[in-house]
């Protein structure tokens, strides 16, 4: 049965790959706001979305269709809004009784999700957030072949996605709206390599700025080393041959995981989970916003051996 939606941050980066999960799973958007008004997006999928760019009237409105036939209420809230909004818009969505579908991080600090896991209890609702590395075929396949292993891995990570001065001057750039590099672009590679993995035991920051982070990582069976940009300066010189502009990388006992390809559905595939019951919860989400609260809060360690190969160029 078809499955109403509404989505706050239509104007977004990432509003087409929930714009397009939405369509492709059969379902319908009803709803949408942004602050902004460039969002003739939407027509793309229907004519028939109410737009807003006022928040409240957004709440208004789907309170007036909680209110209205069953036919009409919404059952699912997309939520692409900046980071440190998301536990906002979270509690918006459950208090119109419909369950929250949002972007990653979840939240930036982790005792966001204390509060977050009361209003699930108090309104009988769910809060799902998009963990799209678990779904990816590649990724499930290397998940089984460790799934026995005992021994402790050398793991690698590498991500340089490039990104302009835009970056700096908006909301991402900002410390305090989006949690850093460290949050923005890597909660989904330690969310990642903690499902493979293990919890995390001990953590070492040897570099922290605006465009940059490293450290290490000890985890129950790996040891990991990363690094995470958005200077396009870093690309490694194959990747700008090519004319590259973002660098993944993870390497597993110096044996790289080719997972460069299969992005394009993966939001879709969140998407068909969460449909059918097993969709990722708070407590799937808690892991990783708190080695990312770990990370930011780390003192900057001096280079030793665990330090990244990058850091000593």
């Amino acid at each position: 049965m078809s499955k109403n939606f509404a989505l706050v941050g239509a104007g977004g980066y990432i509003a087409p790959r929930h714009l397009r999960a939405i369509r492709d799973t059969g379902n319908r958007l009803v709803a949408a706001v942004d602050p902004k008004d460039s969002v003739g997006v939407l027509d793309q999928y229907s004519y028939d979305i109410r737009f807003f760019t006022e928040i409240e009237r957004f709440d208004r409105h789907l309170e007036k269709l909680k209110r209205g036939p069953e036919a009409q209420r919404i059952h699912y809230v997309s939520i692409c809004s900046p980071n440190y909004l998301h536990d906002a818009h979270c509690r918006l969505a459950l208090r119109a009784g419909a369950d929250a579908l949002c972007e990653k991080p979840l939240v930036i600090n982790p005792w966001n999700l204390d509060a977050l896991e009361e209003l699930e209890a108090e309104t009988r609702r769910r809060i799902y957030t998009i963990l799209q590395l678990r779904v990816h075929p590649s990724l499930l396949a290397l998940r089984e072949s460790l799934k026995d292993s005992k021994n402790i891995h050398n793991v690698e990570l590498t991500y340089i996605t490039s990104r302009g001065p835009w970056y700096q001057v908006s909301w991402k750039g900002d410390y305090e709206k989006s949690g850093g590099v460290a949050t923005n672009i890597g909660i989904h590679f330690f969310d990642l390599l903690m499902w493979l993995f293990g919890a995390a035991s001990g953590v070492k920051v040897y570099h922290k700025d605006e465009e940059r982070m490293s450290g290490f990582i000890e985890l129950e069976r790996a040891r990991v080393r990363w690094f995470l940009s958005v200077n396009k300066n870093d690309l490694p010189g194959q990747a700008k041959a090519n004319n590259k502009t973002t660098y993944r990388s993870i390497t597993v006992d110096g044996n790289e995981i080719e997972f460069s390809e299969g992005f394009t559905d993966l939001h879709t595939k969140v998407y068909e989970e969460t449909l059918a019951g097993r969709g990722f919860g708070i407590s799937d989400a808690r892991p990783s916003v708190q080695l990312t609260y770990d990370i930011r809060q780390a003192p900057i360690s001096p280079l030793d051996s665990l330090a990244h190969p990058f850091l000593r160029k």
